[in-house]
């Protein structure tokens, strides 16, 4: 009896052995959508959440059958209370639920996008997605009774390996607002199982279209005039689409004010284009044109993911302006002149006045807003006596238009006394770079050039002249004329 028993603990001993050696069969197809609760567990968005902290893409996994079954069996789905661990002990703190235990995404928009990530990934079959009824606890475990009868959203995988990325468009039903727990459901194609995710959300819809989505806006700024035309340049992730891009041409001035011509753009999205529409959303859905901003909304299948505005601006081709009057007699002294004269415009201008010396040197500005009844411009100038050029330019306010006037203006009397650190060839090899000389045969001045080549300014005797200011074969390579 005793070998017995020896020989009924070996085998087993061999039994539990062999069967820890035995392969054992597990289903490796996980997932998760972004933003789900699990997926706010692994990003310490939530907390407190076992398992689910490291194995977002295992949990609410069970049986397939949800919205239909009683839950725990082929067939009958998740068992409610459970929905979101899917009955799996490692991740029960997930079926926790009050109106406050879980972090919300906040939605303003009725068009809703869905990511996927799969750490690996079997044929699926269907995605559906699940939303609370209104008016549902908040502060019970999730049931089938807690969300409506039929999914918002249905996605049927054709029982193909999905790519992580994946990427649903969707459109949350009308009503809904506050906190909704919305549930994503992929149906595995190769096992009995299905996979639940629980998405927490926090509804604020505004106005809205629904299955649309507001991509751009058509802002009330700037007049436009006859012959102006404004373009609405639509561009999906591949570049610029010319089959959404709608323009238009103002007729009168009328439809060029400032809070009319957007109202024009917008009714030619809705005369054009069936996928695109601009205006203000009304309550029963549609878009209606108004004065001032417009919205653009788009329909995910038109694939657009922004709108720019663009004016062609037409120059004004009466606008005039001119330098009307100049003083007879421009005198310096020292070097220094107030110079006043007058500039007329029409229309209305930003003018800006430069004088030019002769060596095209800017020696004296003036700004003002010039009219058509004229305007004097006060020029403070720092010169030496010359001819000089004065040159004004003109812009209208609107910013379209452009002129420009100039005038030649001679500057007598005294010029600004030269400042010079020698006479040539005084202290010669005490030149350096930024040395500034006088030279007397024609009483300019002259700047030692900086770098490298300063040292050739210290070269010149009575028989080598080559560097010598304004007069040496070579004297531009060692000297700049002030």
């Amino acid at each position: 009896m005793n070998n017995l028993f020896r020989y009924m603990s070996v085998f087993q001993k061999y039994l539990l052995t062999a069967c820890m050696l035995m392969p054992i069969q597990t289903v490796f197809a996980h997932g998760d959508v972004d933003g789900s609760r699990p997926d706010k567990c692994s990003k310490g968005l939530n907390t407190n959440c076992g398992g689910a902290q490291w194995e977002r893409q295992s949990t609410g996994e069970t049986y397939k059958g949800f919205p239909n079954g009683q839950g725990g069996a082929p067939g009958q789905g998740p068992i409610d209370g459970e929905i979101a661990s899917g009955s799996n002990d490692r991740f029960a703190p997930l079926d926790a639920q009050t109106a406050t235990r879980w972090n919300k995404t906040d939605v303003s928009d009725l068009n809703i996008s869905f990511t996927w990530t799969f750490t690996a990934p079997h044929p699926a079959t269907m995605y559906e997605y699940f939303i609370t009824k209104n008016g549902w606890n908040q502060n019970q475990p999730l049931t089938r009774a807690s969300f409506d009868s039929a999914p918002f959203c249905s996605i049927n995988a054709g029982n193909v390996v999905p790519a992580t990325g994946l990427t649903h468009n969707c459109v949350i039903p009308p009503g809904k607002s506050g906190y909704h727990v919305i549930l994503a459901k992929w149906t595995v194609g190769d096992t009995p199982m299905a996979f639940h995710k629980p998405i927490d959300v926090n509804i604020e819809i505004g106005p809205g279209v629904p299955g649309m989505k507001k991509i751009g806006t058509i802002l009330p700024v700037d007049t436009l005039l006859p012959g102006d035309s404004v373009k609405a340049r639509a561009f999906t992730s591949s570049g610029e689409s010319q089959t959404y891009t709608v323009s238009t041409t103002i007729g009168t001035p009328e439809e060029g004010m400032q809070e009319q011509w957007p109202r024009i753009l917008a009714k030619k999205f809705n005369d054009t284009q069936t996928l695109v529409k601009a205006g203000k959303p009304q309550a029963d859905g549609t878009i209606v044109p108004e004065s001032g901003e417009n919205d653009i909304y788009a329909a995910p299948a038109s694939l657009i993911t922004h709108y720019e505005i663009e004016k062609d601006i037409k120059e004004n081709p009466n606008a005039r302006m001119a330098i009307s009057a100049l003083p007879a007699e421009n005198k310096l002294t020292d070097g220094k002149y107030d110079l006043k004269f007058t500039v007329i415009a029409n229309p209305t201008m930003n003018v800006e006045a430069t004088l030019f010396d002769a060596a095209n040197k800017a020696v004296g500005t003036a700004k003002g807003v010039v009219g058509n009844t004229g305007a004097w411009l006060d020029m403070a100038i720092r010169s030496q006596p010359g001819l000089h050029t004065l040159i004004a330019t003109g812009t209208t306010e609107d910013g379209r238009t452009s002129r420009q006037s100039s005038a030649p203006l001679t500057l007598t009397g005294t010029g600004e006394p030269q400042k010079y650190d020698f006479v040539f060839p005084d202290q010669l090899k005490s030149y350096k770079a930024g040395t500034l000389v006088l030279q007397p045969k024609n009483g300019k001045i002259y700047e030692c050039k900086p770098g490298g080549v300063s040292g050739w300014c210290t070269i010149w005797t009575q028989s080598a002249t080559q560097y010598e200011p304004e007069f040496g074969s070579n004297w531009q390579d060692a000297w700049i004329a002030k």
